[in-house]
């Protein structure tokens, strides 16, 4: 049996309305490795009890590994997951009650001890004379357990350290602002945090779009802004202090099942995918250069990411900026041939190993500031390749789609997770119809097939020193939502989109402000 075939047959699920919350358990607990099989994916052999083990981790860390770091994530990846996966139990077990003569009292204590919120008032007191909608609850519950857990993260956010010497370090390079764009794919939802392990605030400008087919004219448009603010405040840098705006794009691809499991707005073709992406980074290089005088200029960089393990590669651009497809570091590859070497000597070959490429492709060195830069984003990896290998047997069960919702509009900043959710970065529903489609076709498979809402999170930020821009944001998320529904209203008639809404300022740390269906005529359009 190949991969393809394999994976499918992991990912089936009854469907059916009566088998709603059961589909839902198998649907949203990632399938474990079989303990004997006869197949065993690229990367991977057979022990002496069958079982699949990885062949890229060895036995140690790698040397150049955070290891504090790595407890840290997986401690909150298993804290996430594990908020996830009690709404499915805590659910049957309130909808065995529905016939109590107590029914709403128990059913929102329960709520309350297992998910740490009330539940609908209205679905549970119609109970009585109607069937208990648990679709609306179920859609309900997991958009509440996420807006929990970005409270919880907005509440337990403290000094910006770290983001600071980040910040630092993008200047030292030569970079006063970095700017990125990844696939809208929920694979990708922990670029940024678990990725390249940069602190979220270190990049306040990051967009997640379908095929990485980012918004051209709005990247134009944050790049005036920061270079206005330079012009006028000096910060981060002053205009003449030489640093540039980087602008970096990310694509992703599946090693051991490419054909299926890459990116769904390409086909599942890595050549595409890579392609897409790098047109759009020339695009935007491009837009500048024309529309502005006096040299202007940015540095683009292109990041793919193997999604079955979270190794990255870096497209290395020549001295001049330019991107060759064929030019890049390999950092799975890295990772093996590192692996035994002592510390002083893997930190050696990672100062090697951009200009090594670049002899190895006949191509010029890119500048000292993005030498370093990639070589620090390769060595952040190292840590996320060693932490799959550590608490994910060195590929992810999951490789293909297992997203809990899709997030529409300006996104969150907080709870950053591995297939968390599909993002879908829009102000209108028609210049985000092509992401929102893409994501209704992810969730056909994921809940539509198993008789689960699809659970959509409309969400904007607003600047509080501007008069009016709360009440427009509010005014947004309403329209997107009315549009969405016309959109699909097949879904909507069968109770299988559950929304939920919300607001927030765009200072960091700003408290999420739930938005309610009563609110829709209270504020201007």
């Amino acid at each position: 049996m190949d991969t393809r075939h394999r994976q499918k047959s992991l990912n089936k699920a009854p469907v059916g309305l009566a088998t709603t919350i059961r589909a839902a358990s198998s649907t949203h607990n990632i399938p474990s490795w079989p303990q004997r099989v006869s197949f065993c994916p690229p990367g991977f052999a057979q022990d002496r009890d069958g079982a699949c083990v990885s062949t890229q981790c060895g036995p140690h860390a790698h040397p150049l590994a955070d290891l504090k770091q790595n407890e840290r994530l997986v401690d909150y990846e298993r804290r996430v997951k594990a908020c996830f996966s009690d709404i499915v139990p805590t659910l049957k077990q309130i909808a065995a009650l529905r016939h109590e003569a107590d029914f709403e009292s128990r059913a929102q204590q329960i709520a309350r001890e297992r998910l740490g919120f009330d539940l609908d008032e209205t679905v549970l007191a119609n109970a009585w004379i109607a069937p208990l909608d648990m679709r609306k609850l179920y859609g309900n519950s997991v958009l509440k357990t996420f807006c929990k857990l970005a409270q919880e993260d907005v509440i337990r956010q403290g000094g910006c350290t770290e983001a600071e010497d980040v910040a630092r370090f993008f200047i030292e390079c030569g970079f006063h602002e970095v700017n990125v764009s990844a696939c809208a794919d929920g694979r990708l939802k922990g670029f940024i945090n678990y990725i390249l392990r940069l602190p979220q605030e270190a990049v306040p400008r990051h967009q997640f779009y379908a095929g990485t087919s980012f918004d051209v004219e709005l990247n134009v448009k944050q790049w005036t802004a920061t270079e206005l603010r330079r012009f006028r405040e000096g910060l981060p840098t002053t205009t003449d202090s030489g640093t540039r705006y980087l602008k970096i794009a990310a694509y992703h691809f599946s090693s051991s099942d490419p054909d299926h499991e890459g990116c769904a707005a390409h086909g599942s073709s890595d050549a595409r995918a890579m392609q897409a992406a790098l047109d759009r980074l020339r695009a935007f290089s491009t837009a500048i250069e024309n529309g502005f005088c006096c040299g202007a200029s940015v540095a683009t960089l292109l990041i793919g990411v193997d999604t079955d393990n979270d190794a990255i590669r870096i497209h290395v651009p020549d001295a001049n900026g330019g991107t060759s497809l064929d030019c890049y570091i390999d950092n799975m590859a890295l990772y093996q041939e590192t692996a035994k070497l002592t510390k002083l000597e893997a930190q050696w070959k990672l100062n090697a190993i951009v200009e090594e490429t670049a002899r190895r492709f006949d191509r010029s060195a890119p500048e000292t500031g993005m030498r370093g830069l990639i070589k620090q984003l390769l060595t952040n990896n190292l840590s996320q390749i060693d932490y799959v290998c550590q608490y994910h047997n060195g590929r992810y069960e999951d490789i293909g789609h297992a997203e809990r919702f899709i997030s529409v509009g300006d996104g969150f900043e907080e709870v950053h997770l591995r297939n968390l959710a599909y993002f879908s970065y829009m102000q209108t529903l028609e210049e985000g119809a092509a992401d929102m489609d893409v994501g209704i076709k992810i969730f056909t498979r994921l809940n539509i097939a198993n008789s689960l809402p699809v659970p959509v999170a409309i969400h904007y930020r607003y600047d509080n020193q501007v008069p009016g821009a709360k009440e427009r944001a509010v005014a947004r998320c309403h329209r997107v939502k009315a549009a969405i529904v016309a959109r699909y209203p097949d879904l909507m008639h069968e109770g299988l989109l559950v929304f939920g809404m919300s607001v927030q300022a765009q200072q960091s740390g700003s408290v999420l402000e739930t938005v309610s269906d009563h609110d829709q005529n209270k504020h201007a359009h």
